[in-house]
């Protein structure tokens, strides 16, 4: 399967669980046996500690042959199944159960895969978020590529529940800029960002992201536009964007972990007698991803939040390419009434088109859409500390996007 991945571009992360193994129930088949060690006396196991997670043991990291066994593993399914990466499962309870040896082992794993497979990629799931854990091994950092990280998640999912309350609730587009580059990290790409993922909705969780935007209508013009601004955020912020199955077309059922709990399956059955609120909204993420790919800024760390209004629920950030230029500008609004007229700063005077327009995917095409017909004309004082600006037309609970168009 990896390798007819491989065959379509398209990149394979293993997802592995080195923090445990094991169980307490007294499965005689449990890796918990192999050394014959009875249920209750795990202080005599040759590979496990007596610190339990999730049902299980953790792994014995002070044994130099348990940790050379986890680190062939991973160095295993590089060689035989040619994978492209880890995503390793809670690094910091690994570390939290070794508190003596969970770190330095961490530091051994990633140099050693880094040695053999530099372009390997290893994300670390590590909560609370450490910025050292992504720090070179040799500088005292646990050596990971890159962390989860869940601040732009926390701020986009509490703008869209706040949103829901009505026209005149608050909503903190500040605390969303605040978290469009990761803090206290060197680059904004060692951020795994998310608005959604498998501990968040789960069932017994949080809701997905279009119960958060209309709790009483998940198909509502509500849900479906505040949607489009939560993912239409995440794919043109800094950092790496990790989508949740589903999130694409609009899931809005919590999921679980158990396959035979049929009413929590991915509504496949909706894209394929055409739903037109699915496939609409699967068209939108689609475009945003190819929007990411076509505007090199977007995928570079260069981030500046300069207007952030939270009575008007509008926020604007500058994206571009240090040295270079490509500038983006992205203008996000949870309001549910569009602006005309909304004088937003911009780096640079001439023609800007609008490459992005979230609106256009409400009923696609929407015939009423509401937008800058394609490009607009920045000519005007300066704004929101930029040269120049522009008044241009902010669509209700929306995001646009405007790329600097260079004269020939």
């Amino acid at each position: 399967m990896v390798d007819i991945c491989h065959l379509y571009g398209i990149a394979v992360v293993f997802d592995v669980v080195y923090n445990h193994a094991g169980g307490f129930d007294g499965d005689d088949s449990s890796i918990y046996f192999w050394d014959r060690e009875q249920t209750g006396d795990n202080n005599n196991s040759l590979y496990f500690t007596d610190q339990g997670l999730a049902g299980g043991l953790s792994f014995a990291l002070w044994n130099s042959d348990v940790r050379q066994f986890l680190i062939n593993n991973a160095v295993f399914l590089l060689d035989e199944f040619h994978i492209d990466g880890f995503r390793y499962d809670e690094i910091s309870a690994l570390c939290n159960l070794n508190s003596g040896t969970g770190w330095s082992f961490c530091q051994d794993l990633t140099s050693t895969l880094r040695f053999l497979r530099p372009r390997c990629i290893q994300n670390a799931e590590y909560w609370s978020v450490n910025p050292d854990v992504v720090r070179p091994s040799n500088q005292g950092g646990a050596g990971f590529d890159v962390t989860q990280h869940d601040g732009l998640r926390i701020a986009v999912r509490s703008a869209i529940k706040q949103a829901s309350y009505g026209a005149s609730a608050g909503v903190s587009m500040t605390a969303i800029a605040q978290q469009l580059f990761p803090p206290n990290f060197g680059h904004a790409w060692q951020a795994v960002t998310c608005v959604e993922n498998h501990d968040i909705v789960k069932v017994g969780t949080d809701s997905r992201i279009p119960v958060l935007a209309d709790a009483s209508n998940q198909r509502s013009w509500y849900a479906r536009s505040r949607s489009r601004v939560a993912t239409g955020l995440l794919l043109t912020a800094p950092g790496i964007p990790q989508l949740f199955m589903g999130q694409e077309f609009l899931e809005d059922k919590q999921w679980s972990e158990n396959p035979q709990n049929s009413i929590n399956l991915l509504y496949w059955q909706g894209l394929d007698i055409g739903d037109k609120t699915m496939t609409d909204h699967l068209r939108f993420t689609q475009d945003a991803i190819r929007l990411r790919w076509r505007l090199p800024a977007l995928r570079n760390d260069s981030v500046n939040p300069f207007h952030c209004h939270d009575q008007n629920r509008v926020l604007a950030f500058h994206r571009w390419i240090e040295g270079y230029g490509d500038d983006v500008v992205v203008v996000v609004s949870l309001n549910d009434a569009t602006y005309y007229g909304y004088g937003i700063g911009f780096p640079r005077p001439g023609v800007w088109l609008e490459v992005f327009n979230s609106d256009v995917y409400d009923n696609w095409v929407n015939r009423i859409v509401a937008g800058n017909g394609g490009a607009i004309v920045v000519n005007g004082s300066g704004m929101h500390g930029f040269q120049t600006s522009c008044n241009i037309v902010i669509p209700a609970n929306g995001v646009v996007v405007f790329a600097y168009n260079p004269p020939n």
